[in-house]
């Protein structure tokens, strides 16, 4: 039986090490994040990223869910702890070698998940923060790196601390790459950090936004935002920065340099840009910025400070997100390359080759009925309608009415239906959903717009099934047959 159970297990990792990667695609990465009302079933996830050649993602938890169905894939990992843990595991060892243990050892074996990173906390030094996780994400670091030491897996497994881009900058007398520095208030510790992740041979983790760039700053030149070189350059001592991004990169680049580490890895963790919620929140200018993006990733084109090297990138992200915070802005619901339902939303060659072709969608996704919940036109008494809207908002998406976005401008009337048909969506067409104190009524006629799409939402768990994801169907496969192999 034992035997026969090896041969089993090597059948199922047959069928799922290998698939016909995008060329070009190698060196990218996705972020698979699932802050969503109806979030695509995991095996679907996984073959969308199969199907495009993505080979590398970053996840913002360790959801069983999602480590089974990316279990034989292939797929690199970089699994996270959220900010909410940090405290428990700086503050005892043993709590982060268990956390390696139930996250990590539990799915790394020969067919299993293949586990590259850990990112401790995400973005824990944002200012916004107040210093909440200041003096918790090294202690946390340390214990879940000497953790994975611990385990025999640390020279192949990486705890690396995911940072936004605020944790350096240029002096305002001298704003150029080359001066760049680690934030005066946290010097000292990112210093330690750094020191550490090379001790570790870890790589220094971070999340660059130019689209924040724009949204945060309305003085900002639009086309520095971009890679097609509209822009006016920035002149740091000789070198010219055509782009943001760039400028962005070398300038963690001098900080790292100016702490005795200008060679330490950089991950890219976070780049994207978003298709609503924003007056430069839209698809034509995530086309744009893509395009130029992976066109220089394809290519290996570098930095200034790093030219022709290769950079480790995660786009953000794989879907949008409706029940992400708008706290930093109506955007955050819209940085998905696909929308809720897995399907595409521009023009993206992955490949970087530039050429005028869609990501593959999502596959064997199942929707609810075709049917809207729209303003009741017999409706008489509308005292209550703004009551009703903002409930109907609160508890949905309404981002795409706001100032800037695609359903921007409708009369009254249409943004009313708007709301209304997202709570329905949201509440799974249910007939009590739709009625908002006599105000709305189901409808079979769709009531989108040239410019404004109201969705029908897709049925709650319900996507690929059986072929559409043999790898993670040979994964779950691997674990019941090598539980069943220890048993005999």
């Amino acid at each position: 039986m034992a035997r026969l159970a090896a041969a089993l297990v090597a059948a199922a990792l047959a069928a799922a090490c290998c698939w016909p990667p995008a060329p070009g695609a190698e060196a990218l990465g996705m972020n698979w994040g699932t802050q969503a009302s109806h979030p695509l079933p995991p095996k679907a996830v996984v073959q969308v990223l199969r199907d495009n050649g993505i080979k590398k993602v970053k996840l913002f938890d360790t959801d069983s869910a999602a480590m089974s169905a990316l279990a034989g894939s292939g797929i690199e990992v970089m699994v996270a702890i959220p900010n909410n843990m940090l405290a428990d595991l700086a503050d005892d060892a043993r709590k982060a070698k268990d956390w390696v243990k139930r996250n990590v050892k539990r799915y790394d074996f020969d067919g299993g998940v293949t586990i590259k990173y850990v990112a401790v906390g995400n973005e824990p030094f944002l200012q916004s923060y107040n210093g909440t996780f200041i003096n918790i994400t090294f202690p946390a670091l340390q214990n879940i790196q000497n953790a994975l030491n611990d385990a025999g897996i640390g020279d192949r497994i990486k705890a690396t601390v995911p940072l936004n881009a605020d944790v350096y900058n240029s002096p305002p007398s001298h704003p150029v790459p080359s001066a760049g520095r680690f934030r005066t208030d946290i010097a000292g510790l990112m210093t330690d950090i750094v020191k550490f992740l090379a001790k570790n041979n870890a790589p220094f983790t971070v999340n660059i936004y130019p689209f924040l760039s724009l949204y945060l700053n309305d003085n900002f030149p639009l086309d520095y935002a971009f890679f097609d070189g509209g822009a006016t350059p920035v002149n740091d001592n000789g070198v010219l920065y055509t782009n943001v991004f760039d400028a962005n990169f070398d300038t963690l680049v001098a900080a790292l340099k100016a702490v005795g580490n200008g060679d330490m890895p950089v991950i890219v963790g976070e780049v994207g840009w978003p298709t609503d919620g924003d007056k430069h929140a839209k698809s034509t200018y995530a086309e744009r910025f893509y395009a130029g993006l992976l066109k220089r990733l394809a290519a290996n084109t570098g930095t200034p400070a790093r030219p022709g090297q290769y950079i480790e990138v995660y786009l953000f992200g794989l879907v949008d997100e409706d029940l992400k915070s708008v706290a930093p802005g109506n955007f955050e619901r819209h940085w998905g390359i696909l929308r809720y339902d897995g399907q595409p939303k521009f023009a993206m060659d992955l490949t970087g080759q530039g050429r005028n072709t869609m990501p593959v969608p999502a596959k064997g996704i199942k929707y609810l009925s075709k049917t809207w919940c729209a303003l009741n036109p017999n409706a008489k008494d509308l005292s209550k309608l703004g009551a009703n809207i903002d409930y109907a908002c609160t508890f949905a998406d309404c981002t795409p009415l706001g100032y800037g976005s695609t359903c921007n401008g409708m009369d009254t009337a249409g943004n009313a239906s708007y709301a209304f048909n997202a709570y329905y969506q949201v509440q799974n067409q249910k007939d009590e959903a739709c009625d908002f104190q006599g105000l709305a009524l189901p409808t079979e006629t769709n009531p989108s717009t040239a410019a404004c799409n109201f969705t029908i939402q897709i049925q709650a768990g319900a996507g690929a099934h059986g072929r559409s994801s043999a790898g993670a169907a040979a994964g779950v496969v691997v674990l019941v047959l090598l539980q069943l192999l220890v048993l005999w």
